[in-house]
């Protein structure tokens, strides 16, 4: 049996487990170990696993495993709880951090206990895709912000049955092979909306999802005509806090992409594989 030093940070109710690659080979098995880890009922619980290891062209390197084993190209609060326990914990010099994601390279910015990042590139945007859901059709819109992303937007978000409707919109025959994250929009006043999102990987409505607020936020200011153009909005998540979306926007192209909100460290441990 072997003990594995981690680290349980949580961004914005999004909680990961944070272990640095530094264990021998057969302590690897990261698929099987993110499922074990991420258990609520028999492991430490979270919505991700997060592998440090060296990075040749940034200062740190994030490896991202969902609850259910696969491994994910990029996370917005992983990578904000990444640069937190960086700066803290491994005690890099800088407040200024470069992270190493399958999706490019990842730049933060640490104060106190706000992190700010600045994401990769939004691509792949698609308006007002239509499909059919109980019957009922649906228009939906699609952004990658380091992972797929589909945006609805509703009335009455606190209302909607996310878990059951954003299943089968994640499985849509449309975002086959690799399927997408769902987002469920509603606009609160002209700069702020409150998002409700069904994780793939974790397959299950999380209590924010950082990748998805920029979403959203990106895809609200495209549609809406209230939209103050303030290249700022607010995105109430269904753990509570408000997050930051902050982007440049000449017409339908959105430039510098970043995410700010708070991350705390919960508890350190040991986990015996």
């Amino acid at each position: 049996m072997r003990k594995l030093e981690f680290c349980k940070v949580v961004a914005s109710g999004n909680d990961f487990v944070i272990i640095e690659n530094n264990y021998p080979p057969g302590t690897r098995r990261y698929p099987l170990l993110a499922k074990n880890i991420c258990g609520r009922k028999f492991g430490i619980g979270a919505d991700g696993l997060l592998i440090l290891e060296k990075s040749k062209i940034a200062d740190i390197k994030m490896r991202i495993f969902n609850a259910d084993g696969t491994e994910a190209e990029m996370c917005g609060n992983g990578a904000r709880c990444v640069a937190f326990y960086t700066r803290s914990t491994l005690h890099a010099p800088r407040s200024t951090l470069k992270i190493e994601t399958k999706a490019g390279i990842a730049e933060s910015q640490v104060r106190a206990d706000r992190v700010k990042i600045k994401l990769t590139q939004a691509r792949d945007y698609q308006p007002r895709i239509a499909i059919k859901i109980n019957g009922r059709e649906l228009r939906i819109y699609s952004i990658n912000t380091g992972v797929p992303h589909a945006v609805i937007f509703v009335e009455g978000v606190d209302t909607i049955d996310v878990s059951n409707i954003g299943r089968q919109i994640r499985y849509y025959e449309c975002f086959a092979p690799q399927g997408t994250n769902v987002n469920f929009v509603e606009a609160i006043n002209k700069n702020t909306i409150k998002v409700r999102t069904y994780e793939r990987g974790v397959e299950d409505e999380t209590l924010a999802c950082g990748t998805g607020a920029a979403a959203s936020a990106i895809v609200y200011s495209l549609q809406s005509t209230v939209y103050s153009q303030k290249n700022k909005i607010n995105v109430i998540t269904q753990g509570g806090e408000t997050l930051k979306v902050y982007f440049d926007r000449e017409g339908n192209k959105v430039d510098n992409l970043c995410l700010e909100g708070k991350v705390k460290i919960v508890y350190r441990g040991e986990y015996y594989v």
